[in-house]
Order: C-alpha cells, then sequence, then structure tokens
C-alpha cells in the first residue's frame, strides 16, 4: 500500500506536467516564445540568459523529458542562428531542469524524494538551499564559461 501511494504520488505529477506540455504544445507558446526572443536580440549572451530563465520556469512546472521534448526541438534554430554549441546548450538544459524540479511549486523531483523519506516539502526546501545555489552558480559558469562544459569536447578534437 506504501508503494501504491508513492507511485501515485509520482505518476500523478507525471500525468499533470505531460497534460501542461500537451496544451503548451497546442497552444504554440514555446514557438511564440523563440520567435520573440529572435525579434528582441541575436546577443548570444542575452539569448542564453533569456534561455536559463524559459528553461528554469518550465523546469519548475514540468517534468524533465517533457520539457525536453517540448522546448529543445523548437529553440535549436535559435541556438544554431546565434551560434551556440549545442553540447553546450545540452548541459545548460540538464543543469536548468534539475535546478527546477528541486524548487516548488511543482518540483517533481523534490516531491518524489519528501513521499520517499516522509519529510515536509517545505523543510526539505529550506534545507535544499545550499545545493540548489551551488547548482545555480555552476548553471551560470556553465553557461557564461563554455569552455567548462566544453573542455572534454575540445581535448577529443
Amino acid at each position: 500500500l506504501e508503494g501504491v501511494s508513492q507511485t501515485g504520488v509520482v505518476m500523478l505529477l507525471v500525468a499533470t506536467s505531460a497534460a501542461l506540455g500537451l496544451f503548451l504544445t497546442q497552444a504554440q507558446v514555446p514557438q511564440q516564445l523563440a520567435a520573440q526572443i529572435t525579434q528582441m536580440t541575436t546577443n548570444p549572451l542575452i539569448v542564453l540568459a533569456l534561455l536559463n530563465l524559459l528553461l528554469l520556469v518550465l523546469g519548475m512546472f514540468l517534468h524533465g523529458a517533457a520539457a525536453i521534448i517540448l522546448v529543445v526541438p523548437v529553440v535549436m534554430p535559435l541556438v544554431n542562428a546565434v551560434g551556440i554549441d549545442p553540447v553546450h546548450f545540452g548541459i545548460m538544459v540538464t543543469l536548468n531542469l534539475a535546478i527546477g524540479q528541486q524548487t516548488p511549486p511543482v518540483a517533481s523531483v523534490l516531491i518524489t524524494s519528501c513521499s520517499i523519506a516522509r519529510s515536509g516539502i517545505w523543510e526539505t526546501s529550506r534545507t535544499n538551499l545550499p545545493f540548489i545555489g551551488v547548482l545555480a552558480f555552476v548553471l551560470l559558469l556553465v553557461t557564461y564559461v563554455p569552455s567548462v562544459s566544453l573542455a572534454l569536447t575540445e581535448y577529443i578534437k
């Protein structure tokens, strides 16, 4: 019964985020956001900041797989147009979604962890703040110092 209850909580979150993803896809929200970003600027640094913001917000409301399927195909032309390396962008997506899934309101990873540990969400969120801060610092470092995330690929070349 305990396992069924915990699985039910997780599956409810996944189903809800999938439904939200379907709505956003049908409303063409990601396409509109990508078009607006392109109209505003082609400066790669500003585009990176806007993409970070978008991915963080989506990570807070959607499951990681749903966010990737929804957003990445739409923004890849924008990423390529401003000259951002796809590997660099992929690492940014992963870090953004990792941060977003640990912060309320939806926070699928946080809720799953709290369900397993039988811990309160707000208590765990307070404890988790330093780790989220470190992740945010690493995200900024990876975003604005691409050699950090691309060092291995450059070494292999």
